[in-house]
């Protein structure tokens, strides 16, 4: 078990507090830092202001073993953190000749000079060191003193969080303060909402008493459950058949342990199959290519998507028939249908998804459905299919919640078929 120790973060920046940008470095360490085993105990959210930035930090060293700062060491006139954290140390700042050079190189590479003003940002407290920003200008600092760690990390999260799993975890894990291995075991469900997956999971907990940890949290279209140990008593092996009596009673509502997303399990069952992938798309908007997009990997697998707004794009991209149209209107069963089976066709893929439908604030008119109504459509070898759903919230909501329904009905009808082909030919059933 890993030392216990108190971390806090001070997350720096005048746009936090105007509400201009969210604090996204807050629950990205507070996860990975979960994964190892270790807890953020407090975070304060605090201007670009000297004094503020003094007087919190203080406060937060008096009282924690471990302060992380994000922002603030820039080379602009609001990055003071590196200067006044210094200060209220009584430590002097000394230029690190290689990360000057570094700064010399990054800027050079790009037709730049480094003057004075990059260059301040190569100095770092007295016998600190530093961590390297392979992404960026601004340098981390590490420093140990008084028996106490700081760690300073760059605003953009592009720096931050290379820096954070590269040189940050590495360092938390050779002093035994975080846990090499994962400190629990993630279970990614889709189907079930919290209140039935409680009771539901529960007799297979109850036996391991005070001895297991379990907590679950919900995220847009998903929840996630963590299973891990609450003392030396249990062990990995343990969790881990847990884990697997879970996937066997979640059936398909089970996604995948870890982080895995509807997309990627779809993508890595088609990549499988060497399957190919793509999707047309109205009231989303372009978020459902996204979601498949944003996977490495996943040109092996989705070929692309047709952003199909206005009737007369369908169309004109998809070969929608006018007739349909006319009939059924552009948010119908059949309109679905038609784009998934035009997308499929036009792409030249062997699955299509398709999405149309009333996002909102208004509906389509005073002779259609409601605002939320929603249909998708589906082709693959095998067939087509639509679906219809009505999806509460806003304007985003709708759409968010759309592209998650989306996904998993599609993961799930795969999962079907590829159940259907292991199973004996006598025991099979129609999808």
């Amino acid at each position: 078990m890993p030392v216990r120790k108190r971390l806090e973060i001070i997350s720096l920046g005048d746009e936090l507090l105007l509400g201009l940008r969210d604090n996204a470095h807050l629950s990205y360490m507070g996860r990975e830092l979960a994964r190892k085993g270790l807890a953020i105990a407090r975070d304060q959210e605090i201007r670009d202001n000297a004094e503020d930035i003094r007087n919190y930090f203080l406060e937060t060293w008096q009282r924690a073993d471990i302060v992380i700062t994000t922002g603030g060491l820039g080379p602009t006139a609001d990055d003071l953190t590196r200067e006044t954290i210094a200060a209220a140390l009584g430590l002097e700042l000394v230029m690190d000749e290689l990360a000057a050079e570094e700064i010399r190189k990054r800027l050079s590479s790009i037709g730049r000079k480094a003057g004075p003003v990059h260059l301040r940002q190569a100095c770092i407290p007295t016998g600190a060191e530093i961590l390297p920003n392979r992404n960026g200008t601004a340098p981390g600092v590490w420093l140990e003193k008084d028996g106490k760690i700081l760690i300073m990390l760059p605003g953009p999260g592009m720096e931050m969080r290379p820096m954070f799993m590269e040189e940050v975890l590495p360092r938390l894990e050779a002093r035994d303060i975080a846990l090499i291995n994962e400190a629990y075991l993630q279970i990614r469900t889709c189907g079930l909402p919290e209140s039935e997956l409680g009771p539901m999971l529960a007799p297979l907990f109850d036996p391991y008493g005070q001895r297991v940890k379990v907590g679950y949290s919900c995220h847009l279209g998903v929840v996630d459950i963590r299973i891990g140990a609450a003392d030396d008593s249990m062990s990995w092996k343990e969790i881990e058949t847990l884990g697997d009596s879970c996937r066997e009673l979640l059936g398909a509502d089970f996604v995948g342990y870890g982080d895995v997303s509807l997309a990627e399990r779809i993508v890595a069952q088609l990549r499988s199959e060497e399957r190919s992938l793509c999707v047309a798309e109205s009231c989303t908007g372009g978020l459902l290519s996204s979601a498949f997009a944003d996977i490495p990997g996943a040109s092996k697998v989705f070929r692309g998507g047709i952003v199909c707004y206005n009737n007369d794009v369908k169309m004109e991209l998809l070969d929608l028939p006018a007739e349909i149209l006319e009939q059924h209107g552009a948010v119908s069963s059949e309109t679905a249908v038609a784009m998934a089976v035009g997308a499929q066709e036009r792409l030249d893929c062997d699955y299509a998804l398709s999405i149309t439908g009333y996002a909102g604030p208004d509906n389509g008119g005073p002779d259609t459905a409601p605002t939320g109504t929603v249909y998708i459509g589906y082709a693959s070898p095998d067939g087509v299919w639509s679906r219809k759903v009505f999806l509460s919230g806003t304007r985003q909501n709708v759409r968010e919640r759309a592209v998650i329904v989306a996904l998993d009905w599609m993961r799930r009808k795969l999962k079907k078929y590829d159940e259907l082909k292991t199973r004996p030919r006598n025991e099979a059933k129609a999808i």
